[in-house]
């Protein structure tokens, strides 16, 4: 069976290594777009529903949070065990310590349910800042030690280096879709039609256009993100935890000084790929608000992605048309919730009925 999986970002490698294992014929067709959620997003693996999420049901995201270790596990055994994932712990931080023991409460519960969600502490004012030294002193916070990063580069490579192993291919070109009557054969690029059994649209904030040539709509528009990269000289960071602030500000910390702060949420952006005197100014002024302690770093980059934000409210994964996979929609969340989605997709393209699946397929 050869299956077509368009786009390069983190479901669409999840999408890939998941069929190549399953022994399809696989070839990953990507544009190469500038501004790719994936390349862009911060790393920030947080994947237990605390309370009503604000994308899709609670039930997909906990069936998130289980498939996580199983792919970094299946990673590691295909030769990859160093994905850009560590397990670090992360804290939401908060100058008001009133709300922390309801908090606690609800990730008690959590943890009941899930024990990979590790340990948890209410920390007192000033131990964040003893935890992540560039914080201000009067900030306190809640622990959760199994919150992980991730680099999306170092796994987007990684799945596609197994896939890779196992056979797949890939090729780098604007793909159009191919639609015989009811169904998708396959795709055109650069002039060539390539036939396959089925096709698997991954592609992110640009799969509503890439659909909508064939008739089919997607419910996803571009939402620029803004996010910065800092480096602070002569800093271990390398087991600095995730930071959280209540108003889903963040921070995230990777070795040799990198901390990345942001991101801006620009609905109604399209693709303008450019930085904006605004967004910049916020995002440092947000990190440089609790973390005072940055502002002595330097500016390495600041990248530009765009989300594919859901307008329904639920990922898009599904099969519209015979042959035809959609998976996208992910908004702010594709780093955590793609291996779920990646699976998924590729369970649908081989014609099965998800064993994953929840409600957000149809």
């Amino acid at each position: 069976m050869r299956v077509i999986v368009v786009g390069g970002g983190i479901v669409g490698a999840v999408a890939a290594y998941r069929l190549v294992a399953e022994g399809a014929e696989v070839l990953l067709v990507d544009a190469g777009h500038e501004g790719q959620a994936t390349a862009a997003g911060a790393g920030i693996v947080w994947p237990w529903p605390i309370g009503e999420p604000s994308l899709g049901t609670a039930d997909f995201w906990w069936a998130a949070a289980a498939q996580y270790p199983v792919l970094l596990n299946q990673l590691a055994s295909d030769g990859e065990p160093e994905p850009g994932y560590a397990q670090v712990g992360g804290i939401t931080i908060t100058d008001d310590e009133s709300g922390l023991p309801e908090a606690a409460t609800m990730i008690r519960a959590i943890q009941e349910r899930d024990s990979s969600v590790g340990e948890f502490e209410v920390l007192p004012t000033g131990e964040p800042a003893r935890r992540f030294p560039v914080l201000r002193q009067d900030l306190a916070g809640l622990y959760v030690s199994g919150v992980g990063r991730v680099d999306g580069r170092a796994m987007r490579d990684s799945l596609l280096r197994a896939a890779e192993r196992r056979g797949a291919r890939q090729i780098r070109g604007e793909a159009k879709l191919v639609r015989a009557l009811s169904r998708v054969t396959g795709v055109e690029v650069g002039g060539e039609v390539i036939g396959a059994h089925a096709v698997v649209v991954a592609a992110g904030a640009w799969t509503a256009t890439l659909c909508e040539e064939i008739g089919v709509e997607v419910a996803v528009e571009p939402q620029r993100g803004q996010i910065a990269h800092l480096r602070l000289s002569g800093v271990d960071t390398s087991e600095w935890p995730v930071i959280r602030s209540m108003s889903d500000h963040y921070l995230v910390a990777f070795p040799g000084g990198k901390v990345v702060v942001g991101a801006t949420r620009e609905t109604g952006s399209g693709f303008g790929f450019r930085q904006t005197a605004g967004g910049v100014h916020k995002v440092l002024s947000d990190a440089l608000g609790v973390a005072p302690g940055l502002s002595d770093a330097t500016i390495e980059e600041i990248r530009i992605g765009f989300r594919p934000l859901s307008t329904s409210g639920r990922p898009e994964i599904s099969s519209p048309a015979d042959g035809l996979v959609i998976a996208t929609g992910l908004g702010p969340s594709g780093l955590t919730l793609a291996p779920l989605t990646g699976t998924i997709a590729a369970e649908l393209a081989l014609g099965r009925q998800s064993s994953l699946a929840s409600s957000e397929t149809r």
